[in-house]
């Protein structure tokens, strides 16, 4: 980050359930980030799954944040306004020969799971196996031809081959990291029926709205890993990262958009006020991972 470039935090929310205890706590802690640096406050809707989101949850999402006191810098980006980004964004990786189709279905690859005893696994879970990585072009020109469905995956031994260096980025928390992607392996960047993934959206939004400093809980560590291969391939300057904890439920488990009855919505419907809120995230647990 350059010492002349201002500051920018964002907080990026999907509008696929209601917001709940555990974004209220996300969502503070990069606006308080952003009040300390005296930096622009930046909401952006993730909404690239189109069959789970729409525009009754995200305008929830104004509602419950106003409420509980976050003001934000206008107009939002949304995602799906934007396809012809993310579209650029893979043109370039596809020039670089760095894409592959995979035809695979989840029980296409459950199965070959199944059948190997020394299947890879990473902190996310399994990772993909290969199945289509090494398809001739006449194969997958077929397949293509045929009608198949079908996503593109990131060709991560070619693509660090191209790099031809340790990346690194820096976290708040833990210090200097390097990254391992190998822990990601090829990870989808276009999915089958959405032209993008959300690693490559959300490495895309954050060069593109000039985040600097990327404030997310700790469950997503392990995805910088990749962002930082994508942010090397396409030009992008790293942001600083800050992952936080997670905190919890009574009983130990994390906030989870179908457990309704702690959701910023049904909190302020049954008379709670903001700083009832603000209390209850104070005296929450935190998750371990």
């Amino acid at each position: 980050m350059s010492s002349t470039q201002k500051t920018s935090v964002r907080f990026a929310p999907s509008p696929n359930g209601y917001l709940h205890l555990g974004h209220a706590f996300s969502a503070f802690f990069a606006y308080d980030k952003a009040g300390q640096a005296g930096s622009d406050f930046i909401l952006r809707i993730e909404d690239i799954d189109t069959n789970r989101c729409n525009k009754t949850l995200e305008q929830q999402i104004y509602k419950d944040l106003e409420w509980i006191g976050i003001k934000w810098e206008t107009p939002v980006r949304r995602q799906s306004d934007h396809w012809d980004d993310y579209r650029t964004a893979l043109n370039k990786l596809d020039r670089l020969n760095l894409l592959y189709p995979c035809f695979c279905t989840r029980k296409d690859i459950k199965e070959e799971v199944d059948r190997s005893l020394s299947a890879p696994h990473g902190p996310e879970g399994i990772i993909y196996p290969g199945l289509c990585k090494n398809l001739s072009k006449e194969t997958r020109a077929k397949k293509i031809e045929a009608g198949l469905p079908y996503t593109l995956r990131l060709d991560l031994e070619k693509a660090l081959k191209h790099i031809n260096k340790p990346l690194y980025w820096f976290d708040e928390e833990k210090g200097k990291q390097e990254a391992h992607p190998h822990e990601i392996g090829d990870a989808v960047l276009m999915r089958k029926d959405i032209p993008t993934s959300y690693h490559l959206s959300v490495v895309v939004d954050d060069h593109l709205q000039g985040i600097t400093h990327v404030t997310r809980g700790e469950d997503l560590f392990y995805a910088t890993h990749m962002h930082r291969v994508l942010q090397e391939l396409l030009g992008y300057e790293p942001p600083l990262y800050h992952h936080h904890r997670l905190i919890t439920d009574k009983n130990g488990k994390r906030f989870a958009k179908r457990n309704q009855s702690l959701s910023i919505k049904t909190l302020r419907e049954n008379g709670y006020t903001p700083d009832d809120v603000k209390r209850m995230i104070e005296s929450s647990p935190t998750s371990i991972l």
